[in-house]
């Protein structure tokens, strides 16, 4: 980078350092609801929640639909990279 270049590039510094922390957020944010292991302790504790009573058959149902879709949406966004 040139001395011109990078003194006019300079007032942009921070909107560029926000921008790479919003994605570094972002990423890790996708990256633990996306997990494996978190999607399927979810789904143990819906078991236990219908087991237990405090849910009924429908919410687990759907509960369980959710959470599968987010398990095969991780696996396909793991396939991409």
């Amino acid at each position: 980078m040139g001395l011109i270049t990078g003194l006019l590039g300079l007032p942009l510094a921070p909107v560029r350092g926000t921008m790479w922390v919003a994605e570094q957020v972002l990423q890790a944010a996708e990256e633990e609801y996306y997990d494996p292991g978190k999607i399927r302790d979810q789904l143990a504790e819906v078991d236990r929640l219908r087991n237990a009573g405090e849910i009924d058959e429908d919410e687990a149902v759907a509960r369980e639909d959710e959470l599968i879709e987010r398990l095969l949406e991780g696996q396909a966004r793991r396939g991409e990279r």
